[in-house]
């Protein structure tokens, strides 16, 4: 079959030659720009020890009931999907870098308006800023990184995006055990400070450099990011007018096929619950009567921390679709087991009552009750891991790795706007789904998804390991 567009089939930028770049600048530059995830982390983690602060600050302070607790949770996720949104139409125009220099703005400005928060309005206002700022930062990091990246370390540094993002949200639960909310907002504005600083000395993307026909900014920034300038092909004449999104293009497999798989990737990601157990970590710990929910949450963190590490380091090797089948299988069998501990234990007065989650199991007398607590802790700490290692960072790699260049704004924004909006639908409704399926039934439904999840990886989403961009784009138009 013969690609509808060819020029995006052919490299702009040719291998790094057989050899080692000699610039390890790359690396840098992509620390800087995961900077903006290490924010959204850190805002999204934010609530989960903001929330029993604001809940129990004694009249006239200011407090949240119910309602606003979980407007205030969720309420970041539709200014991600707006920044989602916005991010798409920043990408292309502004480009790459302008994009994430612009987002920490938001960042910066949000977490401020919390801290000098009065009402409660103040409070969701300066949420749904710094949710605005997630949503431009989650699309154009990944697009950056992506773009300076060359195929052998394409995986690991994109999958450091999500390792920034789980290290952020371990963070702000740290942080959030010594300090109250008012200084935990302070501390959210130094990742995105520090972002700002650092990404005024790194150059743009080589890619969109040549889509705009900068050459000589196009090998400076190859010469600084790999201390080489690689070879190039200049885009056909009149490739800068294709750039944008029109809806006949949707005709084409080499635009529709990747985004029907980007949308459901993002879709089953969220579909599996984890936003749901990271914004409530606490609370679900709480509802499994454990005495130290604050230390549990902390411990979630640290091993989603580890397991995303262990999965960037892998992810060049073991290639995608392995690690998100694997992490399929494990969400699965973790999932129907943690619901199956709340099937167990529901209607008794005492299960797992008071059980420390650090006391060892020795110290404890020997019951079915402790043995239920512990099956929690282990299934919540297994679904945690299996996530990190595929469903994490993987879906947000890919995204960044399957459309071809005239349409990424546009393809990856809807991308994050599915992915925001689905994780608001999840966050904001999750006490309901306890409520109406039992916490067992929220979570056997979860693990349905992931099933679903498991076939559609083995059946529609391709292996991008190894392979530049452009051969990627081929992939999907056939050749």
């Amino acid at each position: 079959m013969t690609p509808e567009n060819p020029e995006e089939t052919q490299p702009l930028l040719g291998p790094p030659g057989g050899s080692a770049p000699l610039s390890r600048r790359v690396f840098l530059a992509a620390f800087a720009a995961s900077l903006g995830p290490l924010s959204f982390g850190f805002a999204l983690g934010y609530s989960s020890p903001a929330i029993p602060s604001l809940r129990r600050a004694p009249p006239p302070a200011l407090r949240l009931d119910d309602a606003a607790a979980s407007w205030f949770g969720a309420i970041v996720t539709l200014g991600a999907a707006a920044g989602g949104v916005l991010g798409g139409w920043l990408v292309d125009r502004a480009g790459r870098k302008l994009s994430l220099l612009l987002c920490s703005a938001p960042f910066v400005g949000g977490f401020v308006v919390i801290t000098a928060a009065q009402n409660v309005w103040m409070l969701l206002g300066g949420r749904l800023l710094t949710g605005l700022a997630c949503g431009i930062a989650s699309l154009v990091a990944p697009v950056y990184i992506s773009e300076i990246a060359y195929p052998a370390v394409r995986g690991l540094l994109g999958s450091c995006v999500q390792l920034m993002v789980v290290t952020g949200i371990l963070l702000a639960y740290l942080a959030g055990w010594v300090l109250e909310w008012r200084w935990l907002a302070i501390l959210g504005c130094v990742p995105a400070s520090f972002m700002l600083l650092l990404m005024c000395y790194m150059p743009e993307t080589p890619r969109f450099l040549l889509t705009q026909h900068k050459h000589q900014e196009a090998m400076a920034a190859m010469q600084f990011l790999w201390g080489s300038e690689q070879s190039w092909e200049e885009p056909p004449v009149g490739a800068e007018h294709q750039q944008g999104f029109q809806l006949a293009q949707l005709r084409h497999p080499g635009v529709y096929k990747p985004f029907i798989i980007g949308i459901l990737l993002m879709a089953f990601q969220q579909l599996s619950g984890i936003n749901a157990v990271m914004f409530y970590a606490e609370t679900i710990f709480e509802e499994a009567k454990f005495k130290d929910s604050s230390v549990a949450s902390i411990i979630v963190g640290i091993i989603q921390v580890l397991f995303t590490a262990m999965a960037a380091l892998i992810m060049d090797r073991a290639g995608r679709r392995l690690l998100l089948t694997l992490s399929g299988v494990v969400m699965v069998f973790s999932t129907s087991a943690f619901g199956a501990y709340f099937k167990l234990t529901q209607g008794g007065p005492s299960n797992s009552s008071h059980v420390a989650l650090l006391t060892p199991i020795s110290m404890e007398p020997p019951s079915a009750s402790v043995g239920l607590a512990w099956l929690a802790v282990g299934s919540m700490c297994l679904f945690i891991a299996g996530f990190a290692v595929g469903w994490g960072p993987i879906p947000w790699l890919l995204m960044s790795e399957i459309f071809p260049l005239h349409v990424k704004g546009m393809a990856t924004g809807v991308c994050v706007l599915t992915n925001w909006f689905m994780a608001f639908l999840v966050t904001k409704e999750f006490s309901s789904v306890m409520e109406v399926l039992r916490p067992y039934g929220a979570f056997w439904l979860a693990s349905a998804f992931c099933i679903f999840s498991v076939l559609f990886t083995l059946s529609c989403v391709p292996e991008t390991k190894g392979k530049t961009l452009e051969q990627i784009t081929a992939h999907f138009e056939g050749r």
